[in-house]
């Protein structure tokens, strides 16, 4: 047990155990520890014994902290309550917000049931006050230059990639409130989200809704009408959103997005097997931002990347605390890529035409981490896995 889930355990070994009560009093601990210890997941997984354990995603991994006894699906429903949830359905999975009027400490609610009850997932969003800005992120001097030059650009798409929990929803927010500052006169700037994480002063901002009218394909169809100079769609998805996000690219508008890939080289690969003409691709491409987040090392590992002092009150005996983010840029304006892009060529070699063309890696970002000291050989291959490295 580490020195978190004692001190959990402690505090909420101090709650009555009354079955009308336990429940508000267990969940304001959770929620408020939660928010005080830098976690951005809390997830509450039932087990076949009916009780029900926590963990907390710290720095983007997953950390044991607590079990609930019997009085665990009191947890749930006193979750379900707070996010405005239907507490007599258990049979479906369900999705709600915890709105506390205060920017601080907004979160979303998602339950899904399983065999052994419901499970519960609360995403606790970035505080207003952080990340604010591109420049605020922590890129690599180059990209963070490059990238608001491009969030200077009047047309063309800029798409973050990476996987799910990269930070591609906080880099494109802080691209949005890049915009608004650093515009000299008004542009009208309009977002399609799912969901809508934070709010942006000064731009119109839409939540679709999958299942009904409003999608993303509709939703975007339709703002193409309502005269928008820089468009934000929180994720391509398919073939359809994809072709109509580059073609509002080519009728001049920026367009910023995020999609699931792994690399620059690979976003640029599936939006060709999505159906996307090479050369529309060639036309409307700002550029694409492949980005990564890792573990910094905490200033408790000064002899070993390896260990860590377990009795640090920061990392808690990880050795790590706080994320760095590691990102590559891809430059269009390589003309060796853009033959590639036309002549529809693998990914392997669309990402060595990026090389070629001056585009810093993320394994030799990652590298280059490490020598400096800021993050460990094995968080690399945590997060970018060992492959890339071999070769």
């Amino acid at each position: 047990m580490n020195s978190l889930s004692s001190s959990f355990d402690l505090a909420l070994g101090k709650i009555p155990r009354k079955p009308e009560t336990f429940a508000v009093a267990a969940v304001d601990l959770l929620l408020r520890t939660a928010l005080t210890q830098r976690v951005s997941d809390i997830h509450l997984v039932p087990q076949a014994d009916r009780t029900l354990q926590m963990y907390w995603r710290i720095d983007g991994v997953l950390t044991p902290i607590a079990r609930f006894d019997e009085l665990a699906a009191n947890v749930i429903a006193r979750l379900k309550v707070l996010a405005d949830l239907l507490t007599y359905r258990s049979d479906i999975p369900q999705e709600g917000r915890i709105r506390t009027g205060s920017d601080e400490s907004e979160m979303r609610v998602s339950t899904f049931p399983t065999i052994h009850g419901e499970k519960a997932v609360v995403r606790l969003f970035v505080a207003s006050g952080q990340f604010r800005f591109v420049e605020d992120l922590g890129f690599q001097a180059p990209i963070d230059l490059q990238l608001r030059q491009i969030l200077g650009q009047t047309a063309g798409v800029l798409i973050i990639a990476g996987p799910a929990g990269a930070g591609k929803t906080t880099t494109l927010y802080a691209g949005l409130r890049t915009i608004l500052r650093d515009t000299d006169h008004l542009r009208s700037i309009c977002t399609l989200e799912d969901p809508v994480e934070a709010l942006i002063p000064g731009a119109a901002q839409s939540q679709v809704k999958p299942g009904t009218e409003f999608t993303y394909q509709r939703g975007l169809a339709s703002l193409m009408r309502q005269d928008p100079n820089v468009i934000m769609v929180g994720e391509i998805r398919d073939a359809e959103t994809a072709a109509i996000v580059f073609q509002a690219s080519l009728t001049g508008q920026l367009v910023l997005t995020s999609f699931h890939a792994g690399t620059a080289a690979a976003s640029l690969s599936r939006l060709g097997d999505m159906g996307i003409e090479p050369y529309v691709i060639r036309s409307g491409l700002q550029s694409i931002l492949a980005q990564r987040l890792l573990r910094r090392c905490c200033p408790c590992q000064q002899h070993s990347n390896d260990s860590a002092a377990s009795d640090c009150p920061n990392c808690h005996g990880s050795g790590y605390y706080g994320r760095l983010v590691l990102a590559e840029l891809l430059p269009t304006d390589s003309p060796e890529l853009a033959q590639a892009i036309l002549t529809r060529q693998s990914a392997q070699v669309l990402e060595q035409c990026a090389i070629d063309g001056g585009m810093q890696p993320l394994w030799d970002a990652a590298t280059q981490a490490v020598t400096d000291g800021l993050t460990t050989q094995l968080e690399c291959h945590r997060v970018l896995g060992v492959a890339r490295q071999a070769q």
